[in-house]
């Protein structure tokens, strides 16, 4: 399994933020959860289907941050610590990711996630739709156990996220805002599954309840903060992050906010109307044939204003989820979830 042996240095609360012994000390804690975390995924991706098992653990065993298990970690030191049924939180939530991303693939017709093929690019698309059918099913299992208000916690944040998709599928309506509606997408299918981590932390290790909403707040809003840098970075040269060509998202067809921001300019603008359509013609039409004017015009918009306008825009959504956490103590669990909306809008530097 690729993962690195510390989450916490992945997600940037390393050594330089973690000063003092308290601070230390929260970060073993967290690392020596996620251990216990990834036991509790490989025992529980076993059915009495080999082939299920062997779907299932497919995208597991290529790796991941688990930064929403880190998230339920960390923020459970606001109350008893890393108690079992934070695990056991924490776990169905990162089944809950897991199975969203064989959905998405198939959605997206992807053919790689974590460096490796998508799973409907080995076993179609029917396969890795059940199979992310059954993560979603072992992740409703798990939160069951934990009684009826992690049942309604499971069961709003997946009705969130499959409305989140179907908002993205189906786009805006008639007068509806487009960049509106895509912030609004962004939190369904990534800020709602950050957030119920978070408050999920706060809830199992019986923390005060006055922390809830701080943390899903914060959940929340750096939930589209993340979404938001992963639209710049998927222009990049060379995306540290993701290892795809520039542009893969828009070459699949897929809205981004600096093209929607481009679009609004385009009304008024000859040079960004011009830049409109060629990313139009050569990029979104049919941008997986790599073509020189592809590169070129996903080049024009990494260098437009547009770019550094998303840019600010997730460093703005960053700050208003760091604000959120001021009726949080101070001490180590907020300097900590302060230093991870920090890395959030560093990976675009």
């Amino acid at each position: 399994m690729r993962r690195s042996a510390s989450v916490t240095s992945q997600v940037g609360l390393g050594d330089r933020i973690f000063s003092t012994p308290a601070d230390r000390g929260l970060a073993a804690n967290i690392d020596a959860g996620i251990e216990k975390v990834e036991a509790a995924l490989i025992d529980e991706l076993v059915y009495a289907n080999e082939i299920a098992t062997v779907t299932s653990r497919y995208l597991l065993n290529a790796g991941g941050k688990r930064v929403r298990p880190m998230l339920a970690l960390l923020t459970a030191h606001l109350g008893e610590g890393v108690v079992p049924d934070v695990i056991t939180a924490a776990t169905a939530i990162e089944l809950t990711h897991l199975a969203s991303l064989y959905h998405d693939d198939v959605m997206d017709d992807a053919d790689k996630r974590r460096g490796v093929p998508s799973a409907q690019t080995v076993w179609g698309n029917s396969i890795a739709i059940l199979t992310g059918d059954l993560l979603f099913a072992r992740a409703s299992q798990l939160m069951a156990r934990l009684g009826e208000r992690a049942i309604k916690l499971q069961a709003t944040t997946f009705e969130r996220l499959v409305l989140g998709q179907f908002q993205e599928t189906v786009g805006p309506r008639a007068g509806d805002d487009p960049v509106e509606h895509y912030i609004q997408v962004l939190a369904g299918k990534t800020g709602s599954l950050i957030a119920a981590a978070a408050q999920g932390g706060v809830v199992f290790s019986n923390a005060p309840a006055a922390y809830e909403q701080p943390v899903v707040d914060f959940g929340e809003k750096i939930g589209v903060a993340f979404q938001l840098i992963d639209d710049v970075l998927d222009l990049s040269p060379q995306p540290k992050e993701t290892g795809k060509v520039p542009g893969t998202d828009l070459r699949a067809g897929v809205v981004t906010l600096p093209l929607l921001r481009l679009r609004e300019r385009a009304v008024s603008d000859g040079a960004s109307a011009s830049l409109l359509e060629r990313l139009e013609r050569d990029v979104m039409v049919d941008g997986s044939a790599l073509t020189e004017a592809a590169d070129t015009a996903i080049t024009a918009l990494r260098e437009h204003v547009v770019t550094a306008e998303t840019l600010a825009e997730a460093h703005g959504w960053a700050r208003d989820a760091v604000a959120a956490l001021a009726p949080l103590p101070n001490g180590s669990v907020k300097k900590a979830l302060t230093r991870f909306a920090e890395t959030i809008v560093e990976r675009s530097s």
